[in-house]
């Protein structure tokens, strides 16, 4: 509902849901909390996608199909399935994006929704049984902007967390700060045994 009230005002560009856990991300509220921001622009991280998806093709689809096919699937549900992409670039790291094109939380059904929420909710137990102490976390729903490409972008969860070790944060260094380089601390198919 907020994401359908937030894109009807005339100057919202973008709608972004997510919610932070952990002083490590940065918390500094300490109970549970979720926020959704509306940007008078499309963000740099979606103009970068934009770019992607005008060169290929139905480039969702192709990614859900490439992951389903791998080892890496985590959950699998009639209208979401949750991964660790082949190239996360955090230690701990999931996405779930919808079965079919859909361009925002509005466009959801209820059947869609019914299935998602207990989906979220494995993903974040899992992350949190990895270690002794609650997994910090950021989950950020993608959706596509609001008056370009929604035939072409889909909405997605992306969890990811900078936590490699029990009592070990990852820190952007050199590679992932200075040249956005990313380097895995940890394969993909671990992380997926773990989740």
């Amino acid at each position: 509902d907020r994401t359908a009230a937030l894109s009807a005002l005339p100057a919202v560009q973008q709608v972004f849901p997510f919610e932070n856990r952990g002083e490590a991300i940065g918390v500094t509220l300490h109970h549970p909390h979720g926020q959704i921001y509306a940007y008078p622009y499309i963000t740099p991280r979606t103009q970068r996608l934009v770019s992607s998806v005008e060169r290929i093709p139905d480039l969702f689809s192709r990614v859900l199909e490439f992951e389903l096919d791998s080892e890496r699937v985590v959950l699998r549900g009639e209208y979401w399935s949750a991964y660790v992409p082949f190239a996360a670039r955090w230690p701990l790291e999931v996405h779930m994006p919808p079965h079919r094109h859909l361009p925002d939380y509005a466009a959801t059904s209820v059947e869609e929704r019914d299935e998602l929420a207990p989906m979220y909710r494995s993903i974040l137990r899992g992350l949190d049984r990895i270690y002794e102490s609650e997994t910090p976390y950021i989950a950020a729903w993608h959706q596509a902007p609001v008056n370009v490409h929604r035939d072409d972008i889909r909405l997605m969860l992306q969890v990811t967390s900078p936590r490699r070790a029990a009592d070990k944060l990852k820190f952007l260094a050199g590679s992932e700060a200075a040249m956005g380089a990313w380097i895995g601390d940890v394969t993909p198919e671990h992380t997926a045994d773990l989740v």
